[in-house]
């Protein structure tokens, strides 16, 4: 290994760390950090700035220009999810599925928690997305409250429904579609060795949580009086509208898009709103309203993945990547679980983040797409509920005022094992 490649690669880590510090701080957004880590990433590894030959990397053509198209896939499936979550939410169909909850499960809060749990969890895996969060947060965290469910309980529960819907949520597969090449039917057909370790344990850490809260004074903090919403009115059937483009994913291998189409539709059929066009027409316009950040976070990741895809990149991280390749069994499960808290922050196994590209480097540098696909999503269950840069979390910390750090801390600990189980079942079946 030459010097001069040892010293481009201390440049790309010292300019990664350097911008990771940056996000933690709050200083720099992610969604300007992406973009200007992947030119800096071309420019340290010698790629040109412009390149007359069509066949070789630039960075106005292949990392800006090439690279913002990257994740067109991942692009369209999220602004058609956030257009479904907005009509969900307009005919009534998001607060009617709530509702119910809350009349099934009456004051007890243990069994308020765990339908909660489950109802978000299927909520959001029709659509994900700060603003679905913050939809249901807001019905949710207040009728716990008031059945006695501690604050820091309640903020589980949404984070845990979060974390499992959008494992479930199709819109957010085309992602590792078109990092990894993936086709949409062996995700579905996986989706299970990430979900379920998450929903054993998160039943688990809510039991005990309830269990151990002690004495809590009931407490209101939002209207929870339900009998003058339109949702009051839906009917019972429209409400199992969010789980059709998930089934039809998973049946049928359907295209993520077509699949969300069709689920508009039903919903429609099944709710019969007065002003149908108008409802899918202002869903269009929330919809991306909504999504705005996330795609702008998408178009940043893509020229990232093509920057550390780059010959030039590729040339100096490949090496150190592969001293890392795991090549037994045992070394898969414990690399992804001792390195999992890489995850947050945007860190380096984050697919959100600089892992988009390192996902790409460890296949090309022999870990096969599935082994790849498989580590990134089980390292996404701890990302997702407890990483303190989370938008989500940081939401629901200043809804209920406890410090986003607190979750961090009471939740990484379980969020570790549960990598470590969908790692072992995932090393199972891919050895």
């Amino acid at each position: 290994m030459s010097t001069i490649i040892v010293i481009q690669a201390l440049g790309i880590l010292v300019t990664f760390i350097f911008f990771v510090v940056l996000m933690m701080q709050r200083k720099v957004p992610t969604i300007i950090a992406l973009p200007v880590m992947a030119i800096l990433f071309g420019l340290i590894a010698g790629v040109p700035i412009m390149s007359e030959n069509p066949e070789s990397a630039s960075i106005a053509g292949t990392i800006l220009g090439q690279g913002s198209m990257r994740l067109s896939t991942a692009i369209s499936g999220v602004i058609f999810g956030s257009i479904f979550g907005q009509v969900l939410n307009k005919v009534g169909v998001t607060k009617g599925i709530i509702r119910k909850a809350a009349e099934t499960a009456g004051d007890k809060p243990m069994l308020i928690a765990l339908i909660f749990f489950a109802v978000g969890s299927i909520v959001i895996s029709a659509s994900s997305g700060l603003g679905m969060v913050i939809l249901i947060g807001t019905i949710m965290i207040p009728i716990m409250l008031t059945t006695g469910v501690s604050p820091y309980t309640a903020s589980l529960v949404l984070l845990l429904s979060n974390g499992v819907g959008v494992l479930f949520n199709v819109s957010n597969w085309a992602v590792y579609i078109d990092v990894l090449g993936l086709p949409v039917a062996e995700i579905a057909r996986y989706t299970w060795i990430s979900a379920l370790p998450l929903i054993l344990i998160g039943v688990i850490m809510i039991v005990l949580s309830i269990k151990f809260q002690g004495t809590v004074r009931k407490t209101w903090t939002s209207n929870n009086d339900f009998s003058n919403k339109n949702d009051s009115h839906v009917r019972t059937i429209a409400l199992i509208s969010p789980v059709f483009p998930v089934l039809l994913v998973f049946i049928f291998s359907m295209d993520i898009v077509a699949a969300i189409i069709i689920g508009i539709l039903i919903t429609l059929m099944l709710t019969t709103p007065k002003r149908p066009l108008q409802v899918v027409s202002s869903s269009f316009v929330e919809g991306i309203q909504e999504v705005a950040g996330a795609i702008a976070l998408m178009i940043g990741i893509g020229m990232l993945l093509n920057s550390v895809m780059s010959a030039e990149v590729s040339a100096v991280l490949s090496p150190f990547i592969e001293m890392i390749i795991p090549s037994s069994m045992l070394g898969y499960i414990l690399l992804f679980t001792i390195l999992s808290p890489l995850a947050i922050y945007r860190g380096p196994l984050n697919i959100f983040g600089l892992g988009s590209g390192i996902a790409a480097l460890l296949v090309s540098s022999g870990l096969s797409p599935l082994g790849a696909m498989i580590a990134l999503r089980n390292l996404s269950n701890l990302q997702a509920i407890s990483d303190p840069t989370n938008s989500h979390n940081v939401w629901v910390a200043d809804f209920i005022k406890i410090d986003v750090n607190t979750i961090l801390k009471k939740t990484i600990g379980w969020m570790i094992l549960t990598v470590f189980i969908s790692m072992l079942i995932g090393a199972l079946i891919i050895y």
